[in-house]
């Protein structure tokens, strides 16, 4: 897949737009899906369109709210009657939440949210917030592509292996696609806040990718492991040569600027994924990862999707 790099700067509007409306959806998801350790259940699902929060049921209902950005438009499908929202420059996060709870309440189904954004530094509640927002679709579709370009990747890393793991998503929050990777250890998180203590209660490594901000305008991939670890991990071992270790932030980065131009930026990538897990196994003294990477006993497929 090619690497269409696009810089915060370049959409931030947008992508602001669409972090809100994620919001929605990963909000619909925490008080319908199922519980899972770390948040799992909240996650939504990267589309060939967009994101959605994949089939859900409540009161004897099953119902899915699709943002599809490549026909600019929001869908309710509730028992497969399908209502269709338009996403379009200047309408507000109220409008677009009270449209999606209409919908959904004139199927039958009466959710309540707490509109307060989460891990945002705007922090309007979504039910009344009216300032007329951004939407230009070509921008939303070449952020769509990096994520799907991230599942990709992450999942070349992560599907044959033998380990406890969170399969890659949009975390809604933090608006990044993820992967989980635990080893069965309980950490609890050492503070009293309610989304770190059921993400953080296990040893794991993260392994993520992230559009950018106002402070780096790069998209990158990154790799974060908890406990968190504040201490110089850089070494020769960690590939390419463009990743980097963060002390202060307990992360390992590779701005995809450094390798989208290069001949093989996927090989370069799950390079990066591999020197970092064996970093991070060895700093957090995790035994038996040697069986994570045993092969599997199948037959390989032609889709040219493995490593």
């Amino acid at each position: 897949m090619k690497i269409d790099i696009i810089r915060h700067s370049e959409w931030a509007g947008t992508k602001f737009t669409l972090h809100l409306l994620s919001q929605i959806l990963g909000k619909i998801k925490l008080e319908t899906a199922q519980q899972e350790p770390q948040w799992a259940h909240v996650a939504l699902d990267i589309t060939p369109d967009g994101f959605s929060t994949g089939l859900l049921f409540t009161q004897n209902q099953v119902f899915q709210v699709d943002a599809d950005i490549r026909n600019s438009r929001i869908l309710v499908n509730v028992d497969r009657n399908v209502q269709s929202i338009s996403l379009e420059p200047s309408k507000s996060i109220k409008w677009y939440h009270d449209e999606i709870f209409s919908a959904l309440s004139s199927g039958g189904i009466d959710l309540k949210i707490n509109p307060k954004p989460q891990e945002m530094a705007n922090t309007t509640p979504m039910d009344e917030d009216d300032t007329p927002l951004e939407f230009d679709q070509q921008s939303a579709l070449k952020g769509l592509k990096l994520f799907q370009f991230a599942l990709l990747e992450q999942r070349k890393f992560i599907a044959p292996m033998r380990c406890r793991k969170m399969k890659p998503a949009l975390f809604w929050g933090t608006f990044d696609v993820s992967l989980l990777i635990l080893h069965g250890i309980m950490e609890p998180f050492p503070e009293d806040r309610v989304i770190e203590k059921a993400a953080f209660d296990e040893q794991m490594i993260e392994y993520g990718f992230w559009l950018g901000d106002e402070q780096t305008d790069i998209p990158a991939f990154f790799v974060l492991p908890y406990p968190f670890q504040y201490k110089d991990l850089n070494s020769p071992s960690i590939k390419p040569s463009e990743a980097f270790y963060d002390e202060t932030k307990s992360e390992y980065f590779l701005p995809l600027d450094t390798i989208a131009a290069r001949e093989n930026p996927s090989g370069e990538i799950q390079e990066f994924f591999r020197s970092t897990f064996d970093a991070l196994v060895d700093e957090l003294n995790w035994q038996g990862c040697d069986y994570y990477f045993t092969p599997l006993k199948m037959k390989e497929q032609a889709s040219g999707n493995q490593q």
